[in-house]
């Protein structure tokens, strides 16, 4: 087993800090390494484009300086969306992991519908509530919807009362 001094010196560990830190579409992220590592990605980054805006750069480096408490409470946050998610996906008869990491929850499409466009467009049509057929992604994902955790409660617990009156619950 490799030690973290070890791992650093052959591996490179990238990230966004586009939903992590509330900066989506900002084309942000941390590069973490051995300096010959990173040196290297520059070099090559050096001929791809120029450098970012500096005050969304600043901006990043105050974000990787928050504390633990911001955190804290964005994930509760997003745990209170997810299980919102979870209520409505099971209204709509899905099967899904719970476990689920990330900012969308994937599910199975109940068997009635041959597609996640199906289903998606029977709640868009009749609930006038919009879910992510899995089919946009390839055909992998036809057999799947994915629902998003960056609306408010409030919007995912309309989304609930909207699908409870066309599903007579």
């Amino acid at each position: 087993m490799l030690s973290v001094a070890g791992a650093k010196d052959c591996v490179i560990e990238l990230n966004s800090l586009s939903k992590s830190h509330n900066m989506a579409g900002w084309r942000v992220g941390v590069l973490c390494g051995a300096k010959e590592k990173i040196d290297d990605v520059l070099r090559f980054k050096s001929n791809m484009d120029s450098g970012m805006f500096l005050p969304v750069q600043l901006a990043a480096a105050k974000a990787l300086g928050l504390p633990k408490q911001w955190y804290d409470s964005v994930n509760a946050v997003y745990k209170r969306r997810r299980a919102k998610v979870h209520e409505l996906l099971d209204l709509l008869h899905c099967r899904f992991n719970k476990e689920q990491a990330g900012m969308f929850v994937w599910a199975a499409i109940p068997a009635k519908y041959k597609t996640g466009f199906e289903l998606s467009d029977d709640v868009l049509y009749n609930a006038h509530v919009f879910i992510t057929p899995g089919g946009i992604f390839g055909n992998a994902g036809d057999k799947y919807i994915r629902v998003s955790l960056c609306s408010t409660e409030e919007k995912i617990q309309e989304s609930i009362e909207r699908v409870k009156k066309i599903s007579g619950k």
